[in-house]
């Protein structure tokens, strides 16, 4: 089929000094203008083009650090992901993204992006993811590592536990429903996107988590996200917002049947 997803490569060989700028960059500054003047043109796209709307906001902080940790189908999730709320997000990439284009490299730097290499033990994406929520900012780590390729949910990998456990900050699950259509562009199909923002997960912070710790809290997280999309897949966006309205308001939250503070 034309708009089948290219298979992933999942290790970068290229060495670790080659990202290092761009480490650098995304330490010591915040996005730029590339950031706004994307959301500018986006915008109209997400709301009009595949209806996007954001369900339970108000659980995104206002300021202070925190991750977003959302299920991933595709390459706009993270633009779905940031629409509707104000904060300027970091994204932590697949490493692949950069050094094909320098243009793209630019939008990608300015806009917020940073690498990480897949398939390796990559510090330097996680010491850059720090010394964003050192300032304050708001990193989004996806839950799943990487796309689905199967249309339906992967499972959690360990990053997000990492981040979310030697940081301590907040972390938001995130629902996105209806972007794994989104390739149907090219048919002239725009699906109906729905981001749902879950209530706030904490978990006590820990130097250096093992990585069965690492994966113990990213399922913690997943499940959250899990249990949002199964309820918009299967109530849609409609039915959740009435029930959210109604006061049995976040069941999808006690579906995953986890407290809002975690010991690891």
């Amino acid at each position: 089929m034309a708009d089948e997803i290219k298979p992933q490569r999942y290790k970068d060989p290229r060495p670790a000094e080659l990202f290092q700028p761009i480490h650098e960059w995304s330490r010591t500054h915040a996005p730029g203008w590339i950031y706004e003047a994307v959301r500018m043109i986006l915008t109209p796209i997400a709301i009009l083009l595949y209806r996007t709307r954001a369900i339970s906001v108000a659980n995104v902080p206002a300021d202070g650090a925190f991750i977003l940790a959302p299920n991933h189908f595709s390459n706009m999730d993270h633009f779905f992901c940031g629409v509707y709320i104000r904060r300027k997000i970091r994204f932590m990439a697949k490493s692949q993204l950069f050094f094909q284009n320098p243009v793209l490299d630019y939008i990608f730097r300015v806009g917020g992006v940073f690498p990480i290499r897949r398939g390796h033990r990559d510090d330097e994406a996680f010491i850059t993811a720090h010394s964003i929520l050192d300032r304050g900012g708001c990193v989004l780590v996806y839950a799943e590592g990487g796309r689905s390729r199967t249309g339906g949910l992967g499972e959690a990998k360990p990053g997000v536990g990492r981040l979310a456990l030697e940081s301590g900050v907040p972390v938001i699950p995130v629902a996105i429903h209806g972007s794994s259509g989104v390739r149907s562009w090219k048919r002239l199909s725009f699906p109906k996107v729905t981001v749902q923002y879950g209530e706030p997960v904490s978990f006590e912070a820990v130097e250096a988590p093992t990585r069965e710790q690492q994966l113990d809290a990213a399922t913690v997280i997943f499940d959250r996200v899990r249990a949002m999309y199964g309820a918009l897949e299967q109530q849609g966006r409609s039915g959740v917002i009435k029930s959210l309205r109604a006061g049995a308001g976040h069941a999808a939250d006690a579906v995953a049947g986890q407290p809002t503070r975690t010991q690891p």
